[in-house]
């Protein structure tokens, strides 16, 4: 017990403010950038509506996670959600492998964007060039997540304004144009309909609010502070959205936007000219760098938890005690994000990563359920309502749309990501000797 008291843990040093800026560092990533052509595209002037209804279909999630990340702020978060819901180990090791691999291939898949950003600015087109920017970044990124989270959070703080400052900027130069179109008007090819499929593809321009909770052990006030800022980066990122949205169908047709593989850069282009579009692609450097850190970080903090949870090796749980870092947890994920940067290009197996990020949303949602029913005198800072008995009825709507949402892949994602969960469940039988395969709950009944 006193060696257990003994070791240095994560230290509590990120403020509301610092948390919220994560989530929304997270949520804009660097997808909008690219993504908001493909929605116009689908949807034209009426796109903003897409992006209102994307927004209400991740909240169900997102508020699912403010209940739970209050009542339970550790790191390794889905992890210790679906433990303490299931107390079925392997399912939460798959889970958290799932996350685990999400976040890596994310990493990587998003420092090569960096890559080829930085690529253009310099006019070398070489992919080994790319290759090494791409390592260069993850290996400076991870050095600042060992440095401490007080370091990175400054520099995350510092990007996501940045980076909101490119959504921010096309706002600006949108404004002289607002109400130059119809904003009620879809494409002449689409219908109705197109509204509700596009949501599948906006909601993922959502994905990362979730990633607050999994740095929950260096929050100030957790219970008040997770949710705050899970609620407060939704919000946030919604606005950003879709203000965004109208201002470029308001600048430009968007039949021109969608068919641009830099939609944003296009649309500063012609407001601004030449300049506009350099200023994009600058942002867009800082945008991407942003996203790589903040997944190294929460992958770092997920793998850590899980082994102080004993779930993986425990030595993956070594804190540093002049740092407070997950050492050991912060070397691992470097080396784990740099491997598939050598292939230059994995963007469809890191985009088969989302289903995976489908069925961990799903559980967490699920988790909420069965929680509530099994542990009802949880004290529970933040609860949602409205409530059926004890059924929380925004978690089973989080739970239908996740599920739901599930059957819009292609068969060769879901195989991929079928690969991706065989492969943990190798590695964790594999692991059986240096690992706890039952909860310690289980192995207490057991003993009695």
């Amino acid at each position: 017990m006193n060696e257990t008291e003994k070791k240095p843990g994560l230290k509590r040093r990120i403020s509301l403010f610092g948390i919220t800026m994560y989530g929304v560092g997270n949520v804009l990533g660097a997808g909008i950038y690219a993504l908001i052509g493909e929605v116009v595209g689908i949807t034209g002037n009426i796109s903003w509506l897409a992006f209102v209804l994307a927004s209400i279909t991740g909240a169900f999630t997102g508020l699912s996670y403010a209940e739970l990340s209050a009542m339970y702020p550790k790191s390794a978060a889905e992890f210790v959600y679906t433990e303490e819901a299931f107390k079925r180990r392997n399912l939460s090791f798959i889970l958290g492998w799932i996350i685990i691999f999400s976040g890596v291939l994310s990493a990587a898949t998003v420092a090569l964007g960096f890559a080829g950003y930085v690529a253009q600015f310099l006019g070398i087109d070489l992919l080994i060039v790319k290759i090494i920017i791409g390592i260069s970044l993850i290996l400076i990124l991870s050095v600042v997540n060992f440095i401490g989270i007080r370091t990175s959070t400054t520099m995350n703080i510092v990007f996501t304004l940045i980076e909101a400052s490119g959504l921010i900027f096309i706002i600006i130069i949108g404004i002289p144009h607002f109400g130059s179109v119809n904003y009620a008007i879809l494409p002449s090819t689409s219908s109705i309909g197109a509204i509700f499929s596009s949501v599948a593809l906006i909601f993922f321009a959502y994905i990362g609010f979730e990633d607050i909770a999994n740095i929950a052990e260096e929050v100030k006030k957790p219970h008040k502070n997770l949710p705050r800022a899970i609620i407060y980066s939704i919000i946030i990122t919604t606005i950003l959205y879709c203000l965004t949205a109208i201002a470029v169908v308001s600048i430009a047709p968007y039949a021109d936007i969608a068919g641009s593989s830099a939609p944003l850069n296009y649309v500063a282009t012609v407001a601004l000219g030449p300049i506009g579009g350099l200023i994009m692609t600058s942002i867009a450097i800082f945008a991407t760098a942003n996203t790589v850190l903040i997944m190294l970080i929460v992958t770092s903090r997920m793998i850590y938890g899980m082994a102080r949870d004993k779930a993986l090796p425990e030595g993956l749980s070594k804190i540093s005690s002049k740092r407070r870092t997950p050492t050991l947890a912060v070397l691992v994920t470097m080396i784990l994000t740099i491997i598939p940067v050598f292939f230059g290009d994995i963007s469809i197996i890191a985009h088969a990563t989302v289903f995976g990020v489908l069925i961990n949303f799903f559980l967490v949602n699920l988790s909420l359920i069965v929680l509530r029913k099994n542990k009802p005198d949880l004290e529970r800072h933040f609860k949602l309502i409205p409530n059926i008995s004890w059924m929380p009825v925004i978690a089973l709507l989080g739970c239908i749309v996740c599920f739901g949402l599930l059957f819009t892949f292609d068969l060769l994602i879901i195989i991929i990501q079928a690969i991706i969960v065989l492969c943990g469940i190798i590695v964790f039988y594999g692991m059986k000797a240096k690992i706890e395969t039952k909860t310690s709950r289980f192995k207490e009944l057991e003993g009695n």
